[in-house]
């Protein structure tokens, strides 16, 4: 094996259509070896030192080293947990900067760089070799021709909806896919998944995890799987149990096509921890090469993690290369794969530096001035299970947020519960006591009803309890606090008047959300009553209850009834404004009216009306001229009176959408007009000069 000493600039296995260069960092190791494996991956064929050691990346490059070469690594140095440091060299170990990732994790006691069930279990040693049960990474040639898919929609922010799906759940049980290719990347983007999704009217499709990963040992052992994907082990690589053969190619093609079809594509990512679990886990990546540096530690004993995200360790991006590590991830993702932006689990973790979260910490000031990430979008579920670690509404203006108060707020209302309407009234306009700051717009709210966490649409109104049996965790898992109701009934029933209440309560919620001003977030399947069976964390659930069921029957299915509503947000440009809205000023001007029923004006002593569930409000138009929006939620068992808006420059209100009336029947009224509001239910109307 011809070697030199290559270069330390560019991480990880790089083929230059000569040779490859293999770059790692480690700031503890004593010596790291790549090893090189067969094509099956069943027989290490050659182990070599990296020559080179350079600011503590240790590099060589190989001459006879070309695109698809099996590789992995083995580090030596200390092993003291109490000090941090996990080193093993018996085990085979993944490159971080794996592009591609080859095999399955066989699980066995070899994977522990202690021996399991020992009296003093991780400060043992274990000297079993790991490495025909392991991963391996894969040198990959990078070249792709996008031809004339190279360029992304550039969708605004104002105009964006987003629907958030699982690769393999969107269409493993569609109909219309060949055999062969449900579940997979391919599968994302043809005739039929493009055309479902632009009758939807939806513009951005946000993919649960598909970095590398592997599925725990507990729950393999239990005959689940890691289906969610939140159990990431490499970030560069596409996992590859959604290819048919080539995850590199097979999901850049996809994106390609998406884009082609006018769809941008964001992606779910899990900086905040990896698979290597606690302080009890296995060693299969960043363990065994640098433990100190990856991992926030706990100050008082090394030997344990600091665990702000609940899944056993959180990596250190205060320290200048884990940070590297991410923001190359990143970069890699929008340069090779063209995805137009990224879902951030767990931000709040990425955030944190030595006294907690830190606004103007490394990571998200390494954001704000990155040229690459300046054009795609950015997305952060602000908060983990640390100490100060709910951070709604304090990320930079960069950013949007998912916004788990509208979330809460709007499932209470609608579930019943009184006393609400000042709430909704600030969930309806983009949250502005949240987010109206720092020169933040009203797209820094991501509204959201149900996500891949928690109850389905369908499941919200027919649960009252969670029913996650089929976890193996004896129910114990998952959210207890989910605002639901059952309508009367727990689960699937034939009670005609249940079954119209549900679809009806599953259309208010819709409604709202495409006329909440922010950005909509759907959940895949929402929008034909997918049910899970009451089970609200299905992570785990690789199979019926995970997958999205497409009905036969168009019953349940909303999605022409989405798309009108996302015509509707089109139309009425003041519900995607990027300005705040304001009430009446000295002038007569209004961004919004709130209006009681006899339609005067709302006064202090109406928004404290006892057990409220009643709001109508006017959104002014945009621009002199335009149509004005009269929207009214109705969330009370009672039909109400109510009275068209009296405003000068609107003589009539025209009916545009009445969540009763399926379909809706057009109709016009004269200003003043006395109109009956159906129990629980939403009412819409254009106002004309």
């Amino acid at each position: 094996m011809r070697t030199s000493e290559g270069t330390p600039t560019k991480l990880g296995s790089s083929w230059d259509g000569r040779g490859t260069n293999f770059a790692i960092f480690s700031a503890h190791a004593e010596k790291i070896e790549l090893c090189l494996f067969d094509r099956q991956g069943r027989r290490e064929i050659e182990r070599i030192a990296l020559p080179e050691r350079t600011e503590d990346v240790w590099h060589g490059y190989f001459h006879d080293v070309v695109p698809g070469q099996l590789y992995g690594y083995r580090v030596s140095g200390p092993y003291d947990p109490h000090k941090g440091h996990r080193f093993n060299s018996n085990k085979l170990l993944l490159d971080p900067y794996a592009k591609k990732v080859a095999g399955r994790l066989v699980w066995s006691d070899a994977h522990f760089a202690y021996r399991p069930g020992s009296p003093r279990e991780d400060l043992s040693f274990d000297r079993r070799d790991n490495a025909r049960g392991m991963l391996k990474a894969v040198v990959v040639d990078e070249t792709f021709n996008w031809g004339r898919r190279g360029n992304r929609p550039s969708i605004a922010w104002e105009d964006t909806i987003i629907y958030e799906a699982h690769v393999k759940g969107l269409t493993e049980a569609r109909r219309d896919p060949v055999p062969g290719l449900k579940g997979t990347y391919r599968a994302l983007a043809t005739p039929e998944m493009i055309g479902h999704l632009k009758r939807l009217g939806v513009t951005t499709i946000e993919l649960l995890p598909v970095h590398g990963l592997v599925d725990d040992k507990a729950l393999v052992e239990r005959k689940l799987t890691n289906y969610w994907g939140y159990n990431t082990i490499s970030y560069f690589a596409a996992e590859e149990r959604y290819a048919q053969e080539s995850a590199f190619d097979e999901f850049r093609a996809a994106i390609a096509r998406l884009h082609d079809a006018g769809f941008e594509v964001l992606l779910d990512v899990v900086y905040n921890h990896t698979a290597e679990g606690n302080h009890l886990g296995p060693t299969l990546s960043f363990r065994g090469i640098d433990n100190a540096s990856y991992y926030w530690l706990h100050p008082d004993d090394a030997r344990y993690y600091d665990d702000f995200t609940g899944c056993g360790n959180s990596l250190n991006l205060s320290h200048p290369r884990v940070l590297q590590l991410v923001m190359d991830s990143l970069r890699y993702w929008v340069d090779v794969y063209h995805i137009d932006g990224f879902r951030f689990d767990l931000a709040t973790t990425l955030c944190r530096g030595p006294q907690g979260f830190e606004q103007n910490g490394a990571f998200l000031t390494a954001v704000r001035q990155d040229p690459v990430l300046a054009s795609v979008k950015l997305i952060a579920e602000p908060w983990d299970v640390g100490l100060g670690g709910y951070q709604v509404g304090a990320f930079p203006s960069q950013w949007s947020e998912w916004n788990d108060r509208y979330r809460g707020t709007m499932r209470r209302f609608w579930s019943g519960e009184g006393n609400l309407i000042g709430e909704v009234s600030g969930r309806m306009t983009a949250s502005s006591d949240l987010f109206n700051h720092d020169g933040r717009q009203p797209r820094a709210s991501i509204n959201h009803i149900t996500v891949h966490d928690g109850f389905t649409l369908a499941d919200l109104f027919a649960y009252s309890s969670k029913h996650n049996e089929a976890n193996g965790e004896d129910n114990r898992d998952g959210s207890n606090d989910n605002n639901s109701n059952n309508c009367g009934h727990e689960g699937p029933t034939d009670d005609s008047h249940i079954v119209t209440l549900r679809r009806q309560l599953r259309k208010n919620q819709l409604a709202c959300l495409l006329l909440a001003q922010g950005v909509p977030l759907l959940l895949a399947g929402d929008e034909v009553g997918n049910s899970q069976g009451g089970n609200n964390n299905a992570y785990c659930q690789d199979n019926e209850i995970g997958w999205i069921e497409w009905p036969e029957q168009p019953d349940e299915d909303l999605s022409d009834y989405i798309g009108r509503l996302a015509e509707i947000r089109r139309q009425f440009p003041q519900i995607t404004s990027r300005r705040w809205v304001t009430g009446k000023q000295s002038d007569g001007s209004y961004g919004v009216l709130w209006l009681r029923p006899d339609a005067d004006e709302m006064t202090e002593k109406d928004w404290s009306f006892p057990e409220g569930r009643f709001l109508s409000y006017v959104l002014g138009p945009v621009e002199p001229g335009k149509p004005a929006l009269f929207i009214v939620l109705n969330a009370a068992p009672e039909a109400i009176a109510l009275s068209l808006p009296k405003i000068d420059e609107y003589k009539t209100w025209s009916r545009v959408l009445d969540t009763t009336s399926d379909p809706l029947e057009e109709a016009s009224f004269e200003s003043g007009t006395h109109i009956t509001v159906l129990p629980r239910s939403v009412m819409i109307f254009g106002g004309a000069p």
